[in-house]
């Protein structure tokens, strides 16, 4: 039965009762989610078990929602003309076509500036706009719209500049730009900056035509974290809908639809509500019917055969469009997606991979040497990490923070050398808002933004101390908003890890930000065996008995440091023992997680070990 915090399954294959109390697994840092439900009625409601009830209910997804989250196509995107000044920026816009004038976009060189670049671009001359762009190149540049790019739109006779992903902390350019009479529509999805007053907040907006973003303080749209090429998706689709109807299902909304949901996995989006439904459809139809640029990405990767998950878009295709603005010009990637031919389209998408594989390398050095210098100059225990990394390339300083962030639990900075002045990217845990942060201490910087979790700057080279000394002296982090945690879905044991459950599973896809991967947790499974597979033993097989039954699990990453620790508790003769088949009475603690595993066109369940700790 369900009532309230309990929940009993039982078990037929080991004739186990398991009782799920809601009580938390203290291991360190494994949590166990603590909601309660009568998941029986729910899981009878909506024709799903109690398992997959449990697991929505602990994502917040409950009544009416589960349909919808369940369905094919998930949640649609909410109304365009929810963002504020839609209308004003179609007005402007459309005045612009109609006169024939001049119309500039300005994006931003990352997958998500890129995305919005070409969506827009697309967009503007399906429209009949006379449009071209300009993306800023991370080192020459910086990031986001400078004055020197208005007043070379003002020497080519621009009329109206569109920014996309940036420009909502433009307000010097803004300026600029109408002391030369040109307009901007600014359209944006990062924070907007604010001073405070007694205590009150007030919001500075640049002084544009129109300001497009759903951070502003009065926005409606019910979907605040969306990324900047979906806020530019939503443009395009409002001005059609009062230009061109039919642009609805048409082949190239299908083809900005896919570009919106690559950056929306790309900008690491909460996958929750209309964003997991425009991933979902995105998805479907780039594994279906990939849109040219798309198509040769997944080529050079070699995944033009078969399903791309979210996996793919977050960890291989888009750290191949990111690298073109990391180590070159982001006008490489932006003319993989404007391509008008599959041959130039693919020479793009192979340059953009050789350029990730340099990028792979240059990244692993990097994050050694913030190691050895961290460690030389007695920076590990500061709370917030401020490292200065001279030989980094800064256009790879974001990639090397979140490694540390990783490692450290802690924010961190990472800081390079720029022409005349430094130049870092940040990276944040869930209780410190980045952004704010730097707020406090604004003065610090020549130019900062982002948003809570990251952030883009720079500061004058003297100030790079001052940066540190101010951010831990103002921090206000406890030890426990620092410790890595694993939230556990539920406590499960590994006889339930079957074929239904793996299938049921992939109801909850796509997994990403906000939509993790269900977790669950076993205690006290012994190990009967282990094996090495493939030649360098980066993955490993292990044996177990739970409660009877026998199961098999898969092990990434952590298989060194587990064989060293379980020679070094229990002897190199227990270890032989394991690879022998012979079970040697060793029992460990496990979060684990199911799901089919494709491989040379075999299908096969697989169940993988997270985390574990033993049991004695």
């Amino acid at each position: 039965m369900v009532n309230g915090m309990f929940f009993v399954l039982y078990c037929k294959s080991c004739s186990l009762n398991i009782s799920f109390t809601g009580r938390v697994i203290r291991l360190a840092e494994w949590i166990l989610v603590r909601k309660g439900g009568d998941y029986v009625e729910t899981g009878r409601k909506y024709g799903i078990s109690p398992v997959i009830a449990r697991l929505l209910k602990n994502r917040g997804v409950e009544g009416d929602a589960i349909p919808v989250f369940l369905s094919e196509q998930g949640a649609a995107l909410s109304l365009p003309d929810s963002l504020p000044d839609m209308e004003k920026a179609y007005r402007v816009i459309k005045d612009r076509i109609d006169k024939k004038e001049k119309i500039r976009v300005i994006g931003d060189y990352d997958i998500d500036g890129v995305c919005a670049t070409a969506i827009l671009l697309k967009g503007l001359k399906t429209l009949g706009a006379d449009a071209d762009h300009t993306i800023p190149h991370r080192i020459n540049d910086g990031y986001g719209m400078n004055p020197g790019m208005v007043e070379d739109a003002a020497g080519a006779g621009v009329s109206l500049i569109v920014t996309c992903d940036n420009g909502i902390a433009a307000t010097e350019e803004c300026a600029l730009a109408s002391e030369l009479g040109i307009d901007v529509v600014v359209t944006d999805h990062h924070e907007v900056r604010y001073e405070e007053e007694g205590g009150v907040r007030k919001y500075i907006l640049p002084k544009a035509a129109a300001v497009v973003d759903p951070k502003r303080e009065d926005n409606v749209y019910p979907c605040p974290g969306i990324c900047g090429a979906v806020v530019a998706y939503q443009l395009i689709r409002y001005i059609m809908k009062r230009e061109d109807p039919s642009f609805e299902g048409s082949a190239t909304d299908r083809e900005m639809m896919q570009l919106a949901a690559f950056a929306t996995v790309g900008d690491i989006m909460e996958l929750g509500g209309e964003n997991r439904g425009l991933v979902k459809r995105g998805l479907k139809s780039i594994s279906e019917e990939p849109c040219r640029g798309m198509a040769a990405l997944k080529k050079a990767a070699g995944l033009e055969d078969g399903e791309v998950s979210a996996f793919h878009l977050g960890f291989v295709l888009g750290p191949m469009v990111n690298a073109g603005g990391r180590l070159d010009s982001a006008d490489r990637a932006l003319e993989l997606f404007m391509s008008e031919d599959d041959i130039s389209a693919l020479k793009r998408a192979e340059e953009l991979k050789a350029l990730n594989e340099s990028r792979k390398s240059m990244t692993e050095k990097a994050v050694a040497d913030a190691g050895d210098i961290m460690k030389k100059e007695g920076l590990e225990n500061d709370t917030v990490l401020v490292v200065y990394l001279p030989e980094c390339h800064e256009s790879i300083a974001g990639i090397v923070a979140g490694r540390l962030r990783e490692k450290y639990i802690k924010p961190v900075l990472v800081v390079t050398n720029g022409r005349d002045e430094l130049k870092g990217s940040a990276r944040s845990v869930p209780a410190y808002h980045m952004f704010d942060a730097m707020l406090e201490i604004k003065d610090v910087f020549i130019k900062f933004g982002g948003h809570s979790q990251a952030a883009g700057f720079s500061l004058p080279k003297d100030r790079l101390g001052e940066l540190r000394r101010r951010l831990n002296e103002n921090c206000r982090l406890k030890a426990s908003d620092m410790k890595e945690v694993l939230k556990i879905d539920m406590e499960l044991p590994l006889c339930y890890s079957d074929d239904a459950l793996a299938d049921a599973l992939e109801a909850l896809e796509p997994y990403g930000e906000g939509n993790e991967r269900a977790l669950f947790g076993r205690m006290g499974v012994e190990i009967t065996g282990i094996k090495n597979i493939g030649v360098s033993g980066k993955v490993i097989k292990i044996d177990v008995k739970d409660s009877g039954s026998d199961a098999e699990l898969t092990m990434f990453g952590k298989n060194r440091v587990f064989k060293e620790e379980l020679a070094a508790r229990y002897g190199e003769d227990k270890l032989q023992q394991l690879y022998m088949g012979r079970g040697a009475g060793i029992r460990f603690n496990i979060v684990y997680s199911v799901a089919w595993n494709l491989y040379n066109g075999i299908k096969r369940l697989q169940i993988v070990v997270e985390d574990y700790k033993w049991a004695d």
